[in-house]
């Protein structure tokens, strides 16, 4: 049974000394081909993008451009790589043409995620016929899912490198000019780094330099010990890892004194984390104690372990954003035992009837997995039953594709045919799609607290923030002085990126709301 209250964890208790120093559909079209994995990490849809990270080159300063795919831990680690090239002297680049170092930052968890960064790679190639001395990287976790194989489809890659090598950047990026310089083959001058490192946690380094000034990545876990059936992250990011507790808040002091307004904490099931007698619960309840954090969000929680601490922290704490993205993959148990996720589908409910029961308005999001090794049309009839019965504000949503080293490539038969797995993805689809449509509707007219994060890429007159809840806002750039409800309560005032504003929902789509700054 929750408890009614939980006490504040004073932050001395968890900067002691220990004995040692750890498809969804918004706001991304449903079904759409997005960078995104089958891991429980998903929560965004981060398309490739230049890096926002460091200061602008000066004239003959070395300068860096990265690609990032897949999820929030993606983002936060090339912020970090990112932070630790600008501390050694590197700008950032806006495009590929003008940049020193080319990184493309992956995704491992699909196949058809891992063959759009060979494409990307092959574009970026020109830039180092253009300029020869350009090194081209991949790195995250399909370099480490396929190390030196990288090399036979693109040999002219300069650097391997996987998630727990980026404090070594910088000595790679050396490496690998030197190495090209007197290589033997097309292949011997790559500078690889793919070992799996038990105790690197990142101590010491932050991301806030690498970020984008709004919303603060620290990773509070690495890893993952779940060894789900279908899951290749334990082999991509190895075993499961949490960081010191003082070193969570040193980070999150960090991003605050950086101007950060919004701290967001990651983990592959990050309310599994726990440091020696520190658990999750105590540490959201010491992180909403650092001055300057507005808002805590935290992804991806996996059900086993979603205990009542963390719903009553949630619950109890303001600056704690009340949403929660909670992978269930499936509403068959059945297909949830072959793909040992360690629930049922009683459990889920369990957690989603927890966190209603004391928040209502809690948004709730999650990932689903169609196709699965052996799935029925009964099985997968019971997770549309599952959708309808919970009705998710949103989703990710994919076929499941076979990746080796997994439990399911190696003991299980991909039996559900291409045709089936797109029909029922199809089905999945369009029924979160009217979910979601009428979710989204249900917003119209409501006043929502928007944090913003920066100009709409469709009308830089337009500024894009999110809700409490999650949800992208689109609003006018420009906004009353005093906080009237109309545009004459005072002079106008041009929103920008980190900004708190309140604004009147006037429309909707089934991804994007519309509003009015108040």
């Amino acid at each position: 049974m929750a408890s009614d209250h939980l006490p504040v964890i004073p932050l001395s208790a968890l900067t002691r000394d220990k004995a040692r120093d750890e498809a969804r559909i918004a706001p991304r079209a449903a079904g759409s081909a997005a960078p995104h994995t089958q891991s429980d990490a998903t929560l965004t849809a981060p398309t490739a993008s230049a890096s926002k990270a460091g200061p602008a080159a000066d004239p003959g300063q070395p300068r860096v451009y990265v690609e990032t795919y897949g999820c929030q831990m993606n983002v936060a680690d090339t912020a970090l790589f990112t932070g630790i090239l600008a501390e050694e002297g590197y700008g950032k680049a806006s495009r590929p043409e003008d940049a020193d170092v080319i990184i493309i930052n992956t995704c491992a968890v699909r196949e058809r995620a891992e063959e759009r960064v060979y494409a990307r790679a092959q574009e970026l190639r020109s830039h180092k016929r253009k300029r020869p001395d350009t090194v081209l990287s991949i790195v995250g976790c399909m370099a480490e899912h396929l190390k030196e194989r990288l090399l036979e489809r693109a040999p002219y890659i300069d650097i391997i490198a996987g998630p727990d090598s980026y404090r070594r950047m910088p000595a790679m990026i050396a490496k690998a000019r030197i190495g090209r310089a007197i290589a033997t083959d097309p292949i011997s001058h790559a500078a690889i780094d793919v070992r799996l490192d038990k105790a690197e946690t990142y101590e010491g380094l932050s991301g806030a330099l690498g970020g984008d000034g709004v919303s603060g990545f620290v990773t509070i876990q690495r890893g993952c010990d779940k060894f789900c059936t279908f899951c290749v992250v334990p082999f991509t990011r190895g075993r499961e890892r949490g960081a010191v507790p003082r070193e969570i808040l040193r980070q999150v002091r960090a991003h605050a004194e950086a101007g950060y307004r919004e701290a967001v904490l990651l983990g592959q099931t990050v309310n599994s984390y726990r440091y020696e007698d520190v658990g999750f619960a105590e540490l959201l309840y010491a992180v909403a104690q650092v001055d300057g954090i507005e808002r805590i969000r935290f992804t991806s929680p996996y059900p086993v372990d979603f205990r009542d601490d963390v719903i009553d922290a949630i619950a109890t704490l303001d600056k704690v954003c009340k949403y929660v993205h909670l992978p269930v993959q499936s509403g068959s148990d059945a297909v949830l035992e072959r793909m040992r996720r360690g629930y049922t589908v009683a459990d889920f409910r369990a957690i989603v009837h927890g966190l209603r029961s004391k928040m209502p308005d809690i948004a709730i999001s999650t990932d689903i997995l169609t196709g699965f090794c052996g799935e029925s049309e009964d099985e997968h009839a019971r997770t549309l039953a599952l959708m309808e019965e919970i009705r998710f504000d949103s989703a990710f949503m994919f076929q499941y594709s076979e990746r080796d080293l997994t439990t399911a490539a190696k003991k299980m038969t991909d039996d559900v045919t291409p045709e089936v797995k797109k029909r029922r993805l199809r089905e999945i689809i369009a029924l979160q799609e009217q979910i979601s449509r009428q979710v989204f509707a249900a917003q119209v007219g409501k006043r929502e607290r928007v944090l913003i994060h920066g100009p709409s890429k469709r009308n830089p007159e337009e500024m894009v923030g999110r809700t409490d809840g999650f949800k992208s806002v689109i609003v006018s750039g420009i906004a009353p002085a005093h906080g009237a409800e109309s545009s004459n309560g005072g002079p106008a005032e041009r929103l920008q990126a980190g900004q708190f504003v309140d604004v009147r929902i006037e429309r909707a789509t089934m991804a994007t709301l519309f509003g009015r700054p108040l």
